[in-house]
């Protein structure tokens, strides 16, 4: 079924962006993938041709254009082109991250740091999990307490699992300003590069994604000034990050379904033309059904994360719908992914092929962004339950 999300200038965008990924990208992947990080240059790089901070307004560097289509454009063509790993850094950057500071930032923030996120002089990332804590956010034990009316907040405490973590110039940290109260007690406070006490643990040794900065961060006595501090007061942190979760949410999903049409498109390829007991193994009835079944799922999955994008950029995605688009299709992309590498024989099995990469970096979208039975949860509880 045609799709009909995007215009002629979405198109011509996703041409400019897969040549992008071509002349920047693809020649440095297994450099990247070796090396645990991508290199700083692709984000000056992506910065420079247009691809970041896209909604940013233009007196601040950016396209000053509010459409979430071109930012799943970007997700759809890191999938297609193998970057999921290397590809994360800048959609955390432009989904995720970018929208704490248009919504936000005051304005001598937004004049201090957006000029630098448009061009990918400053790269963003955000930190709210900690080491043994998981998804309960209100159990947080980082605290960014002020000294009676002085001009600064004293930071302590660790984070664990942050994405852009090495190369990352700010961090949207959450953190406890009054550790006495539970949500209520929360805010988020941006820790820049080189700050005194702020340092960087391990880059660390995933199963997948192995191009993306995963890093520990750690907080010992970080003087943080108060006009670091996202939002008029105290105490907004917790309800600022649940009002930005749904575009996160629906990031990873449109991610997870163009992953999973990557491994089906790719597996066609494959089974067209690898032959088993003198025939092609696309030809078996086993693999047309699964293959069926992969195609109709993901055009089924592919149609709902459209409308949520069309809700999104109408105001109107809700908590839940971004729920139900994470969970179904991140489960789609593992389920495909699984299903692909079997009709690959053994030589899914393989690093040198692309299925078995795509296998190792689509086992975590079932995690980031809220597990599966966190979606689950959300949407059982607005169902009454």
């Amino acid at each position: 079924m045609r799709r009909h999300l995007y215009d002629e200038e979405h198109e011509a965008f996703r041409s400019s962006f897969r040549a992008f990924i071509e002349k920047e990208m693809t020649p440095h992947a297994m450099e990247w993938n070796a090396a645990g990080i991508v290199s700083r240059d692709v984000f000056r790089a992506a910065g420079d041709a247009g691809f970041l901070g896209i909604d940013i307004p233009e007196e601040h560097g950016g396209g000053g254009i509010r459409d979430f289509r071109f930012n799943a454009v970007i997700s759809e063509e890191l999938m297609r082109a193998g970057h999921a790993g290397a590809g994360l850094g800048l959609t955390l950057h432009n989904d995720i991250c970018l929208p704490y500071f248009m919504a936000y930032a005051n304005a001598e923030q937004k004049e201090r740091w957006l000029p630098g996120i448009a061009s990918g002089a400053l790269i963003t990332a955000i930190a709210m999990t900690e080491p043994g804590i998981g998804s309960d956010l209100a159990a947080m034990r980082t605290t960014a307490l002020r000294d009676g009316a002085s001009d600064y907040y004293v930071v302590n405490g660790s984070k664990t699992f942050i994405t852009n973590g090495i190369n990352a110039d700010l961090v949207i940290t959450a953190v406890k300003t009054d550790p006495a109260l539970k949500h209520r007690g929360m805010s988020l406070l941006v820790l820049e590069r080189g700050m005194s006490g702020f340092e960087r643990g391990r880059n660390l040794d995933k199963l997948g994604q192995h191009a993306q900065d995963t890093a520990e961060l750690s907080f010992t006595d970080v003087h943080v000034p108060v006009q670091n501090l996202l939002g008029d007061s105290e105490g907004h942190g917790f309800t600022q990050l649940v009002t930005n979760l749904p575009q996160e949410r629906l990031s990873i999903a449109i991610a997870g379904v163009a992953g999973a049409r990557a491994a089906l498109d790719g597996t066609l390829d494959y089974v067209k033309n690898r032959t088993a007991f003198g025939q092609p193994v696309g030809s078996f009835q086993n693999s047309r059904f699964v293959l069926a079944e992969l195609a109709t799922e993901i055009d089924l999955a592919q149609h709902f994360a459209d409308d949520c994008v069309r809700a999104l950029n109408a105001g109107e995605l809700t908590a839940v719908d971004a729920a139900k688009a994470k969970w179904w299709c991140t489960e789609l992309q593992g389920r495909t992914v699984d299903k692909c590498l079997q009709l690959h024989g053994g030589y899914g099995y393989m690093n040198e092929y692309p299925i078995a990469q795509a296998y190792a970096d689509a086992r975590i979208t079932r995690i980031y962004g809220g597990t599966t039975e966190i979606m689950k949860e959300v949407i059982g509880r607005d169902l009454g339950l």
